[in-house]
């Protein structure tokens, strides 16, 4: 690939979207983030809430236009990673019907309660090994049919139906399949139990491809760009963690991950899923991984509390995470921590009346009120991540008999030194800071990895070696 074509990576977060470029220089690999813009949903009253997916578009093509007009050498593929369970309903000629909903929408806890009625949570996690959320994208296809939704409208989760709108044919990539809750996990595929206990269509799920499939060429419009005349869409491991995970630079072995970001996932690459009773009472989850393995790990809300909380204390005095951070540092800690497992504090909104409130239940002594109390909130925050991700790494170990040597943080939160501290005290681990744009890396390393080969499963090995050699280069 040195001195050869570039590559294009798009890479949806729930708080922010980004567009970035991979271009030979000297036979040395850069990347260069070309776009990246807020992303976040809106309440729509009555219709719910919902990702503004005609901004998000309009964005994402400008970022391909400018990579287009960056890389005369031409680019050589697209690959599109995001978070999960969300989706696109289509109508017969594959426009979509609607907005997509947001994973936080009210709606999907009613339906998690109607889907349970039919299947026990027991049961779907036997099958599955998925974490039982009202965001799974089950509960959401299940308040859909609720709501008057055909069953039969197609759908297709967001990074792919990007990958859809850019020109592909509708398709499902495994690892962001997995977090559906509709996988079977001895099968790989759909589980047609399950779809039939829940009255869900089959016919309206898409076809399920491995990470690292290349889907054809892009729409007709772009492809008389000169750079874009012989580029090929491949869908990388779609599901952003996957690809984050496969960005660390090590290949798996005793070491545990924490995805630091909107959500905090605490965890470890496994050959196979754990799905045993005790997973399923602690809350773990099975995902798939880029290299074929599985990733079993416990989701938190994370940087999002500290994120909500700030959206507040905005309207006062406009205070900087790295401000927060060296004032957060200054102070005691905290004699009390929060329940993170509350589902009080996943939907948007007030955040900081939502830990008084869960303070106040479990007796314990609320915060003051203001922006000016800014600083307690987040050493509160910061204190109690790092207590559970302790927590959670010692479950990890009694159920896989296995104590990781280290920790790798990606995600924004890796640049947070002061919680990685309390992370390696909470924890007796060594943290290790991997890239904040991890899941760019593993979205780049996948598709270089397609291009050299171009049919065939990628092997483990050749993920390694183009996260290898990616390792050192720093997104600008």
């Amino acid at each position: 690939m040195s001195e050869g074509p570039a590559l294009a990576a798009i890479d949806l977060g729930a708080e922010s979207c980004r567009v970035s470029l991979l271009q030979w220089r000297n036979d040395e690999p850069h990347i260069s983030m070309v776009r990246r813009f807020e992303n976040g949903p809106r309440d729509h009253g009555t219709r719910g809430w919902r990702w503004d997916l005609e901004r998000i578009c309009a964005e994402l093509e400008a970022g391909l236009r400018s990579c287009a007009e960056l890389a005369p050498e031409g680019i050589a593929s697209i690959g599109v990673t995001g978070w999960a369970v969300d989706y696109m309903r289509l109508d017969e000629s594959g426009n979509p019907l609607a907005p997509p909903f947001c994973y936080r929408d009210e709606r999907t806890q009613s339906a998690m309660e109607a889907v349970h009625d039919l299947v026990p949570a027991a049961t779907l996690y036997a099958r599955t090994g998925v974490q039982i959320q009202p965001i799974n994208t089950i509960y959401q296809l299940y308040a859909d049919r609720r709501s008057g939704i055909p069953d039969s409208a197609p759908w297709v989760n967001l990074p792919e139906y990007i990958l859809h709108w850019l020109g592909a044919p509708r398709v499902a990539e495994y690892t962001n399949a997995t977090h559906t809750g509709l996988i079977d996990a001895e099968t790989r595929g759909w589980s047609v139990e399950i779809f039939s206990a829940v009255g869900l269509d089959r016919g309206a799920a898409p076809e399920i491809v491995a990470p690292g499939t290349a889907l054809g060429p892009p729409r007709d419009d772009l492809r008389r760009l000169p750079a874009f005349a012989k580029t090929q869409l491949i869908a990388p491991a779609c599901h952003d963690t996957a690809s984050a995970i496969a960005g660390i630079p090590e290949r798996p072995g005793k070491w545990a991950y924490i995805s630091s970001g909107t959500w905090s996932l605490v965890g470890t690459v496994l050959d196979r899923s754990v799905r045993t009773p005790d997973a399923f009472a602690r809350g773990f989850t099975n995902l798939g991984a880029a290299d074929g393995g599985n990733l079993f790990h416990r989701g938190i809300p994370g940087m999002w509390l500290l994120r909500q909380c700030m959206s507040l204390w905005d309207r006062d005095r406009a205070w900087g995470v790295t401000e927060l951070i060296a004032e957060a540092r200054r102070l005691p800690a905290p004699e009390d921590l929060l329940d993170l497992d509350d589902p009080a504090l996943l939907p948007p909104g007030d955040m900081m009346a939502r830990i008084n409130e869960q303070m106040k239940r479990l007796g314990l002594r609320p915060l003051p009120e203001g922006c000016d109390a800014a600083p307690q909130y987040a050493n509160l925050i910061f204190h109690s991540l790092a207590a559970r991700y302790g927590s959670l790494l010692r479950d990890i170990e009694q159920m896989t008999e296995r104590r990781p040597h280290h920790i790798c943080v990606v995600g924004g939160g890796s640049q947070n030194e002061y919680l990685n501290m309390l992370t390696a005290r909470a924890t007796g681990l060594p943290v290790q800071r991997c890239s904040i744009e991890s899941s760019t890396l593993g979205n780049f390393a996948l598709q270089w990895a397609r291009i050299e080969q171009s049919s065939g499963s990628l092997s483990p090995q050749s993920i390694a070696d183009k996260v290898s050699a990616l390792a050192g280069v720093l997104v600008a």
